[in-house]
């Protein structure tokens, strides 16, 4: 089992920043790919990036592309997202996830541990 927390949401100003935070716990998360999701009230959930197993290779949604850094820390077992140029719509509770694919997962499907998310509110 692996257990994930994110941390490092909150309110922020329209084109500020943040920088999330994923720290994981049990079984080693070195092996597989990780991402970030995030859901509005009353939207379905949105893949917001995914990184290899090794940091190597990163992967961004559209809405965020350019905007946002996913990286990993696997000595730290942290995995962060610093979101620059914020605007409203990224207010949104952000998850993060864990798997075992060797590649790039853009499909929440594919991912098997979650965590229980952080609040991000933009204010315009």
């Amino acid at each position: 089992q692996v257990q994930l927390v994110e941390s490092g949401g909150g309110l922020a100003q329209a084109g500020g920043s943040l920088r999330l935070s994923c720290a994981a716990s049990g079984r080693t998360f070195s092996t597989g790919a990780m991402g970030w999701f995030r859901q509005a009230p009353g939207k379905e959930r949105e893949f917001v990036a995914a990184v290899t197993s090794s940091g190597g290779r990163t992967y961004y949604g559209d809405s965020v592309k350019g905007r946002v850094t996913i990286s990993r820390d696997n000595a730290k077992n942290t995995m962060y997202l610093q979101m620059n140029s914020l605007k409203p719509e990224d207010t949104a509770v952000y998850f993060c996830a864990a798997g075992y694919s060797q590649g790039l997962v853009f499909v929440g499907s594919a991912y098997t541990y979650w965590g229980q998310g952080t609040q991000v509110t933009v204010s315009s």
